[in-house]
């Protein structure tokens, strides 16, 4: 059986993905910040470097594969805290693992979201791209959450693009998931925010497939992404999300 990673196992999806792989036998290190295997503030350089190094030490023989899957919605405050949690600390560790996923020829699965084709390529995520964490969360603070959130999932998916090929060439796949409205903590506290909560039921009501998802769902997509049956998926970002991504973006794909 394998050996996996994975952020933000403690709860909503991340705790379906690691239900499901534990069920099929696997390993599972799980980073959160409370209820894990390693305990670490991923929005903190000091919190993911805790992380990786943890890892490394539970998982000497190398990575079958790493779910950064740690991520805060809309209505967290500060914004900043979004940005470095959803883009600074999925890159970092991820890049902190990598020769531990090199050694098995392992997987990462990235959680990206379908939001992230809402905003556009703009300077935020240009200074996501450029590793200038400092501006950016600056930036971000001066925004509004939808923003701060969507920017940083659009800036994941592109790093992901832009470096999956070099990932591939040492035998790492690197792929993502994008879900829609997913029955989690993190929906049900944007559904209490003042602000966004009649937005995000609105856009709830929109599924077209007539609900919104669970976490197993969503867990089901990564774990088949993980696993040899996608053996040829190299930089695929897999939308997940009841026909929404679709319905918006008809001509787009």
């Amino acid at each position: 059986m394998g050996t996996y990673a994975l952020t933000g196992g403690a709860t909503g999806i991340g705790a379906a993905i690691k239900t499901q792989l534990r069920e099929a036998g696997h390993q599972v290190i799980v980073v959160d910040l409370a209820e894990g295997d390693i305990c670490a503030d991923l929005s903190e350089p000091s919190g993911r470097q805790k992380a990786i190094d943890g890892i490394h030490a539970l998982a000497a023989n190398g990575l079958d594969g790493f779910i950064p899957c740690a991520g805060l919605g809309p209505s967290v405050r500060p914004f900043s805290l979004i940005t470095k949690v959803n883009y600074f600390a999925a890159v970092a560790i991820t890049e902190g693992v990598r020769d531990l996923l090199v050694r098995r020829k392992g997987s990462v699965v990235m959680i990206s979201s379908n939001s992230a084709a809402m905003v556009g390529h703009d300077e935020y995520v240009d200074l996501l791209l450029d590793d200038r964490e400092t501006e950016a969360c600056e930036l971000s603070d001066s925004k509004d959450g939808h923003t701060a959130y969507a920017g940083s999932k659009h800036a994941l998916s592109c790093w992901l693009r832009r470096n999956a090929p070099d990932y591939a060439r040492q035998g790492v796949r690197l792929n993502a998931v994008a879900p829609g409205i997913i029955d989690t903590p993190l929906s049900n506290k944007v559904l209490a925010d003042k602000e966004l909560g009649q937005v995000m039921k609105d856009f709830g009501d929109s599924v077209p497939l007539g609900a919104i998802g669970k976490p197993e769902q969503i867990a089901d997509v990564v774990c088949f992404m993980l696993s040899g049956k996608a053996s040829f998926m190299a930089g695929s970002i897999v939308f997940v999300d009841g026909g929404h991504d679709a319905m918006l973006r008809p001509d787009q794909f």
